[in-house]
């Protein structure tokens, strides 16, 4: 499911993400006030769609969470709208927006260091993944995190037109990778079979249905054959994340899982390898 942002209020909307609107009036006429606040109300819906996924969503199951009717959200939050915008925002908070370099002129350990974070955060929040970068927030935010992925690139010294293409080329790279991560956590809950069960009951069919398999598909099946091989075996690994927020591959997690963090893990040693070349070139 693909949400599109920025439906709601233009105005209203903007007004709430950088917080330039003035609280709900309190009444003067006997009877209760408002308790409640913006940030509680995104607060509570991050965590709805963190625990139940972006379909179950509405100002009524947030107003549930809170205690609260749906109508007595509306005088903080007009409608669902503006409640994405506020929840997507909000979120990006969790993002650092500095990365020291290791050394002077270094560049590709904070830019590792950046998709890796980047990259569990998507996995926490696996709905914002469903949020179409078509029509950005425009939040506070999104732009902390858009300045601070061009402030790592333009230590790179390259021009502004391919700083511009790589940003372009970076979240994408990281949100496919991310997206792949969620799908694997969540195939074995929504199809009731784990991956080595989905596997293995596939590949005996397979193998009884196409028996000239190899012959039909040879690259595939040499791939395959020739197994998983290290493609820099002579450069000392990418720096990793933090260990508490970027887990290592283990027997535990889902096949679909173990691959898609070996492919973000190699996929991005060879984009900074790009950027690299691309400084070489250089005048």
């Amino acid at each position: 499911m693909v949400v599109f942002a920025g439906q709601g209020d233009p105005h209203r909307s903007l007004s709430l993400l950088w917080r330039a609107d003035a609280p709900p009036p309190t009444r003067d006429a006997p009877g209760p006030k408002p308790r409640l606040s913006v940030d509680e109300i995104v607060a509570a819906a991050v965590a709805l769609a963190d625990a139940e996924g972006m379909a179950a969503l509405s100002m009524r199951a947030v107003g549930d969470r809170l205690g609260r009717t749906a109508m007595a959200l509306y005088t903080y939050v007009p409608g669902k709208g503006e409640m994405l915008d506020l929840m997507y925002d909000a979120v990006h908070a969790e993002l650092p927006t500095a990365y020291p370099e290791s050394a002077p002129g270094d560049w590709r350990a904070p830019l590792t260091a950046w998709a890796g974070d980047v990259l569990e955060f998507y996995v926490r929040h696996p709905w914002v993944l469903q949020v179409s970068q078509a029509r950005p927030v425009l939040g506070p935010y999104e732009y902390a995190g858009l300045d601070t992925l061009i402030t790592l690139l333009r230590a790179t010294g390259l021009e502004a037109g391919m700083v511009r293409r790589l940003v372009g080329t970076l979240f994408p790279f990281v949100r496919g990778s991310a997206q792949t991560v969620a799908d694997a956590r969540l195939a074995a809950t929504a199809t009731g079979s784990s991956d080595a069960e989905w596997w293995a009951a596939r590949s005996a069919a397979l193998t009884e249905l196409v028996p000239d398999f190899a012959e039909r598909f040879p690259a595939v099946s040499g791939l395959e054959a020739e197994g998983p091989v290290e493609p820099y075996p002579d450069r000392a690994p990418e720096p990793t994340p933090d260990p508490d927020q970027a887990p290592a591959p283990d027997a535990g997690m889902p096949y679909l899982e173990r691959e898609a963090r070996e492919t973000f893990r190699v996929g991005l040693g060879v984009l900074l390898d790009g950027i690299e070349a691309a400084c070489a070139r250089r005048p």
